[in-house]
């Protein structure tokens, strides 16, 4: 039975073909129910005035004022009747600031009646510049007068109300979208409340329609504030309960568990460590092989700071695997990377890695790499290994996910940089098992704890934020190219007395270079992400090629220089790591290949050319591949941004702390959450409307142990068809693979 036919009803049938189509083109609203939930986004108070001192250029704004003066002036026109043309000019003020509005044409006769010296109206259009004023041209407005139409209200109430703002588009003001809304309203008493009836009393909260009501009609903040803290636990506890529903099933999903020797491959690569494990690793070691053990299959996420040491704790988990019979593959998002962790696993596991060779310990295994650019030879080599079981471990990258690829039994499956990969792909690799595997998560991006339960809340979570025995402090600057070109110069200063003191540095750019037409602004991520606020100027990005060029025939000139970017042959790009890597080369210029997991100790030094063409998190990666040896690491910020521009503070709060859990709340802080989470989600439900992930951190914690105690008790969620019709308009097809693929 449908419980809420009247949320159902599509707008076209309510409001009219015209209206909906607009709606659901620039608003994406479609039916009744979308309607009442595209909330305001701040309410004005008739009784004052907005602020239009602080108007955002080549934005389109609403704002309330009062009509201070207003002037019809004539002019000669030759598209005009009798060439004279007309143009009106009416100056608004709220007492912070004025504002000027200009009619041209035929749109002055109405304004030119209506807004009259005293007059009070809303007002909404796109805010720009004419003769260095702020002007809003031809803009949309609505009268208020003293009363509703009807004349209900008295002027008094009137001065007091609130009225709502909404998000809103040029082809749809505020004003259209609350008369749209007032339409629909007495369909949200029909509106089946999700909360279990025990949690909303519990927690004092309102009804669904009650909320609804007041977050559209509030008389009172006191109602905007019920209303928000209602439909915040709405958010947070549907999401929470899909998520905590989807880990339910993977208790049910069959897996074969994968118990480790006590005297196999794992214990015999631990005696070779020449390090003992920090106790973050060894806890978080526990955490899955206690999952590894089960009888289904392990969801894991494994977060932790920049060089933590979570390839370790990975190895280790891929090694228990292996010696419980089972083979285990690791997914990484470049081939770089790929040919990265092959080197460096093998490395680490020594004769551990040469299973079936002359030379090879006893319980060795194969360490496969594969890669889409291999030589057909070795291709058909590692695909023999992986099939018959040889190779116990595969690296690559989504190489491993075509058809062609068998395993003989594969039992884990690591993703490295879980971002970068579609669920589609991680699906793909996880059917590839006889029984579902168990699933590694890693991402070397730390994550808010909200962050992680809203977005991996279908994982549980392992953190490592103890950084190993013997990594050295990095120091970071940032270099105000513009402003002080003589610390640019300083910067290959100490480029220079670091490879003289026998180290290695990078330098990173944004582009590459050998585009047909660079752009203007920077499109090329590929490389840098651009930052939240629009800061990048005008000029192109700074490239690979061009820097490298000017490096080696200036400031660096005499000392080794290469580049490494994304759109280089893969052997080349593995000859110059290999290079690098060696020591044979004093500095690699490069574009954000080298951002995840790249490992070479002996490269103290990093300078990120325009660095604030890439975000808060991208820059804490970056610059955690300096400091991974016994000497001490420098990362240099160039930027040529004015010191005020939010640019240079998020360049600022990076140089100032090395944490990478504080800097990805600031990143968050920065963004629009929307983006985030939807980056992250890959499909999953982004449009948080009221909930914010960082300042809403509790409500989000207290909602997931409440999903976790409801779908205990009720799995299919029988006793709560309110919850399940929620439920099933947040999971619409597509969603519900992304919950089913995770």
């Amino acid at each position: 039975m449908d419980l809420v036919p009247a949320l159902r009803e599509p707008l076209k049938k309510v409001l009219g073909p015209a209206t909906a189509k607009v709606m659901a083109e620039h608003l994406g609203l479609h039916t009744v129910g979308d309607l009442l939930h595209h909330y305001p986004r701040r309410y004005e108070e008739r009784g004052q005035l907005t602020h239009l001192a602080d108007l955002p250029m080549d934005e389109h704004v609403t704002v309330v004022a009062q009509v201070a003066d207003a002037r019809l002036h004539t002019f000669a026109s030759s598209k005009a009747p009798r060439g004279k043309g007309q143009r009106l000019e009416v100056t608004i003020t709220d007492g912070s600031g004025r504002l000027q509005l200009v009619f041209f044409g035929n749109g002055v006769h109405k304004p030119h009646k209506e807004l009259l010296p005293g007059t009070r109206a809303m007002f909404s259009g796109k805010v720009s510049v004419f003769n260095r004023r702020l002007q809003l041209a031809h803009p949309a407005y609505e009268l208020l007068r003293g009363g509703d139409d009807d004349g209900a209200d008295s002027v008094e109430s009137w001065a007091g109300a609130l009225i709502p703002l909404y998000p809103a588009t040029a082809k749809l003001e505020s004003w259209k979208i609350g008369k749209a809304i007032q339409t629909v309203l007495p369909s949200a008493q029909e509106a089946v409340d999700p909360l279990p009836d025990s949690l909303r009393e519990g927690r004092g909260l309102v009804s669904l329609p009650e909320a609804l009501l007041k977050i559209h009609r509030p008389h009172t903040k006191a109602d905007v504030e019920d209303a928000r803290a209602r439909l915040k636990w709405d958010e947070a506890f549907v999401l929470q309960v899909a998520l905590a529903r989807r880990r339910h099933a993977e208790t049910q999903l069959p897996a074969v568990p994968r118990k480790p020797s006590p005297d196999g491959l794992l214990a015999a690569f631990d005696d070779r460590l020449p390090f003992t494990l920090t106790d973050g690793q060894r806890k978080v070691s526990r955490e899955i092989f206690d999952d590894l053990a089960t009888d289904h299959p392990m969801h894991r996420l494994l977060q932790g700071e920049v060089g933590s040491g979570k390839t370790l704790v990975a190895l280790r988990a891929m090694l228990a695997v292996v010696d419980a019979g089972g083979q285990a593959v690791m997914l990484a998002p470049t081939e770089v990377l790929a040919q990265q962790h092959h080197r460096s696993i093998v490395e680490m596991m020594g004769e551990l890695a040469e299973g079936g060779m002359l030379g090879g310990a006893e319980h060795a295994t194969k360490v496969a790499l594969l890669t889409g650019s291999m030589g057909a030879a070795a291709r058909r080599h590692a695909l023999l290994d992986l099939a018959t079981g040889e190779a116990g471990i595969a690296i690559g990258t989504h190489a491993l996910i075509e058809d062609k690829v068998q395993f003989h039994d594969l039992g884990l499956v690591v993703v490295d940089e879980q971002h970068r990969f579609g669920v589609e792909q991680r699906d793909a690799l996880r059917g590839k098992g006889k029984q579902p595997p168990h699933l590694l998560v890693m991402t070397a991006t730390p994550i808010p704890r909200t962050v992680a339960m809203t977005v991996f809340g279908d994982l549980e979570t392992s953190v490592l934020d103890q950084l190993p025995a013997g990594r050295s402090p990095i120091a970071s600057h940032v270099v105000p190219a513009a402003d002080k070109p003589h610390f640019l110069a300083r910067a290959w200063e100490r480029v220079r007395e670091e490879v003289s003191a026998g180290h290695q540095a990078y330098v990173v750019c944004p582009r590459i270079g050998d585009e047909e037409d660079a752009p203007k602004k920077d499109t090329s991520k590929k490389g840098a992400e651009q930052p939240p606020g629009g800061d990048a100027d005008k000029r192109p990005p700074l490239a690979v090629l061009e820097v490298a060029e000017q490096l080696a025939k200036g400031p660096l000139q005499g000392l080794g220089v290469e580049v490494l970017h994304g759109r280089m042959q893969p052997d080349d790009k593995d000859a110059v790591m290999r290079r690098f890597t060696a020591g044979e080369t004093d500095v690699l210029v490069a574009t954000t290949v080298i951002e995840v997991g790249v490992n070479v100790p002996n490269a103290t030094a990093m300078v990120i050319m325009d660095a604030d063409r890439f975000g808060v998190s991208q820059l804490h990666q970056l610059r955690g591949r300096v400091g991974r040896g016994s000497a001490p690491g420098l990362c240099l910020l160039v930027s040529e941004m004015p010191e005020a521009s939010p640019a240079r503070q998020r360049l600022a709060a990076v140089a100032g702390t090395l944490d990478g859990f504080e800097l990805s709340r600031i990143d968050l802080e920065q963004r629009r959450e929307g983006d985030v989470l939807g980056q992250a989600q890959s499909g999953a439900r982004t449009s948080l409307r009221v909930l914010a992930v960082i300042e809403d951190e509790e409500i989000i914690a207290e909602a997931r142990q409440e999903a976790a105690a409801v779908v205990a008790a009720d799995p299919e969620l029988t006793g709560l068809p309110g919850l399940r019709t929620a439920l099933d308009s947040l999971l619409d097809e597509e969603r519900e693979q992304y919950l089913e693929k995770g």
